[in-house]
């Protein structure tokens, strides 16, 4: 719960050269990894979930700026070609899923939320466009979902196959 304090105290002393929806989702995008890595590492004691949360972060990151020199997309504010995919969202989605997948639900919904708030937040300031913010969040969720496990005693992930579509669950003991 203190990290999530320190967070939006971060946010109430954002530098104010731009606006306040500007200048949030830049101290998102590094306050929701630190509290990420801070929980992992200070709340959960959880040495394997820091690594597992430094690997598909490095991933994420490599992936969208590997997409950014590739597409080369104009922002809409025309300020440069690092449109698509959208940084911010790959990040703040990759430490909201490491959170949920990792944690649980607890951890998971203030995570998203902030990192939703992100993703709103880089389209109404002109830097993106929707698909832009959709392709971010997707990259994060992707690595996250195939580089972290669950640490909790009850996970259910979605499945498909040829014949079926449904949810799959599994309980430790």
């Amino acid at each position: 719960m203190r990290n999530w304090i320190l967070l939006v105290m971060a946010l109430a002393v954002a530098p104010a050269h731009a606006s306040f929806t500007e200048d949030s989702s830049d101290v998102l995008e590094i306050a929701l990894p630190a509290a990420a890595a801070s929980i992992a590492y200070f709340v959960e004691d959880d040495e394997q979930g820091l690594w597992q949360f430094g690997t598909s972060l490095l991933a994420t990151t490599a992936t969208t700026y590997a997409l950014k020199a590739a597409v080369d997309k104009e922002r809409p504010n025309g300020k440069d070609n690092d449109a698509f995919p959208s940084g911010h969202a790959a990040v703040t989605f990759s430490a909201a899923s490491f959170l949920q997948r990792r944690y649980g639900w607890e951890y998971g919904v203030p995570a998203y939320l902030l990192a939703s708030y992100t993703g709103y937040a880089r389209v109404q300031t002109d830097n993106h466009e929707v698909v832009d913010v959709l392709a971010g969040a997707a990259i994060g969720l992707a690595f996250n979902y195939f580089l972290v496990t669950p640490n909790d005693r009850l996970s259910v992930v979605p499945y498909v196959s040829k014949d079926q579509i449904g949810l799959a669950g599994q309980l430790r003991f």
